[in-house]
């Protein structure tokens, strides 16, 4: 991994080319990880892609494939078009890769430093896109899969870690906040990427090609200058840099969950408490992630024609009436998509003030009683509570990313963090098949069952509130790390210097980044950078919003 970023010139991308100067400002960072988030977080709002595409031979229909052609088939096939669940497993490796990529690599990352990922993710998430545009051109789903799916996959892996250890080492008085700001940038990327790939796919549309690839091609660049920006933009605090007047907690009382030891990363496999936080993680992102799948067809099939004003059940409905509450529906995910991104930095920011623990605490028992909520809700047909609890549901989802690292980082100290959440990441790619196996197979048994449309989520919530509690109970079983798992002064010090850290920049001479003072233009021109793009995206975003409220 090293040999590609190291192919560029070694001489920029060291670890020890980013150490800050003496003035930098630390709000320089926090847009520079943005900038990476906010391009990589298009993974979620690839969907927007799986019409066109499955339409990219027929153009106004599709041209289906034959029986006899199975998934395996459609890697190859050139002579008809892909089904759009031969497509949406592009969004399961695009998790699955993430997850890989992070556990791999992380610890790679801790010594190579942000910058050196930062461009291998670039390279690897726009380079995957490229790869993908050709395999559009060609027809071959097989280049797709390798191009965005696998290389991308890793690009988003590493992408998503790269920034976690530099913010919590740069803002050890806020770390909630810090790492609540990049990873909702992540949330936020589909907002931007999503209305921009439908506008460049209108430009580039023709009576004979739906304007993917070339789609694909102008996002890949536009997304390459934005994070190879992120990346030049990252840097590292000098050994034991802390923020002026700062002084860290003392270890006692309500501080005792915050450690100011180091756990090396090799190691987490066999400490208790990393496999609990990992249960916390994949039972919150595990019922989050079923609740996004089902939330617009819920909706749709609950309230059917009340939606429209129409007393009648979804079964009932005209296709004209079918389409007007779809269009509600997606007004409804476009909500719910804005308090994702808001609750990730919240509750990330004010698990600074709770603790992590006891903000879990909120997110299990609130998150219970809002799943349980639902079916009564539904029953008693008051879309207001229906709607509020998905919002505050769809919050906590958010929040629960944004405040593990500092979750670890509190545990395990800050040393290796990044390579630590990269390995919690593996609770992510199960949660991505847990989740939405236990949704799609509850609905399905319930129909089955002949049980009406708007009563099949019911049975499934209830198991959903059951994942809450295993989470709740495993992160009340949480405690301080046992001191024969921390590192010696010795061994962290071997760390330290296979991390390449110096005690100021001035050690490696005038190649280090950021000497002086960093100008209060400089720090406005990086947040608007990062800004303009999300303020479009929510403004998007609520054209969508206001179609729900209407």
């Amino acid at each position: 991994m090293s040999s590609v970023a190291t192919g560029a010139g070694s001489s920029w991308l060291d670890k020890e080319r980013t150490i800050a100067g003496a003035g930098f400002n630390r709000w320089l960072v926090p847009p520079a990880a943005l900038a990476i988030h906010l391009c990589i977080g298009m993974a979620y709002g690839f969907s927007v892609f799986w019409l066109p595409l499955s339409k990219a031979l027929g153009i106004k229909e599709a041209i289906k494939c034959g029986p006899e052609v199975g998934f395996f088939q459609e890697l190859f096939v050139t002579g008809c078009d892909w089904k759009v669940s031969t497509l949406g497993w592009m969004y399961t490796l695009f998790f699955v890769f993430l997850g890989c990529a992070a556990a791999i690599w992380g610890g790679w990352l801790e010594r190579a430093g942000p910058r050196k990922a930062g461009v291998v993710s670039a390279v690897c998430w726009c380079g995957g896109m490229l790869i993908s545009a050709l395999g559009i051109h060609l027809h071959q789903f097989w280049l797709m899969i390798l191009g965005s799916g696998v290389i991308g996959g890793i690009g988003l892996g590493l992408g998503y870690i790269s920034p976690v250890s530099t913010l919590i080492k740069w803002f050890p008085d806020k770390r909630g906040m810090a790492t609540g700001m990049a990873i909702m940038g992540f949330g936020g990327g589909a907002m931007i990427g999503s209305p921009l790939a439908a506008e460049l796919m209108k430009l580039f549309a023709t009576p004979d090609n739906v304007g993917v690839a070339q789609t694909f091609v102008v996002m890949a660049l536009i997304y390459f200058v934005f994070m190879m920006g992120g990346a030049m933009g990252y840097r590292v605090p000098p050994t034991g840099w802390k923020p002026a007047g700062w002084t860290p907690p003392a270890v006692q009382g309500a501080n005792a969950m915050i450690t100011q030891r180091h756990v090396h990363v090799k190691k987490v496999w066999g400490i208790p408490q990393f496999w609990l936080v990992w249960i916390v993680l994949c039972m919150n992102v595990s019922a989050g992630i079923g609740v996004i799948g089902m939330a617009s067809p819920m909706l749709q099939e609950v309230f059917g024609g009340t939606l429209i004003g129409v007393q009648a059940k979804f079964g009932e409905l005209d296709k004209s009436q079918l389409a007007a509450i779809a269009g509600v529906a997606a007004g409804f995910t476009a909500l719910l998509s804005l308090f994702n991104i808001g609750g990730r930095f919240f509750w990330a920011s004010l698990s600074d003030k709770l603790g992590r623990k006891m903000t879990y605490v909120v997110f299990f028992v609130l998150g219970g009683l809002m799943y349980a909520s639902i079916p009564s809700s539904a029953s008693a047909g008051s879309k207001l509570l229906f709607v509020g609890a998905f919002c505050i549901i769809l919050s906590m989802y958010g929040g629960g990313f944004a405040t593990v690292p500092a979750y670890l980082a509190d545990l395990f100290g800050t040393q290796m963090v990044g390579a630590i959440h990269g390995r919690l990441l593996t609770a992510w790619a199960t949660a991505g098949i847990l989740g939405p196996v236990v949704v799609n197979y509850m609905r399905d048994y319930q129909l089955g069952l002949g049980i009406p449309r708007e009563q099949v989520y019911n049975q499934t919530m209830y198991i959903l509130v059951g994942m809450l509690v295993i989470g709740l109970i495993a992160n009340l079983m949480v405690r301080p790390v046992a001191d024969k798992y921390f590192m010696t002064d010795a061994e962290l010090a071997v760390e330290k210097q296979l991390a390449h850290e110096r005690a100021a920049a001035a050690e490696v001479g005038s190649g280090s980044g950021g000497g002086g003072a960093t100008s209060s233009l400089t720090v406005a021109l990086a947040w608007a950078a990062v800004s303009i793009p999300l303020a479009w995206g929510v403004y998007k975003t609520l054209i969508n919003v206001g179609k729900f409220f209407n």
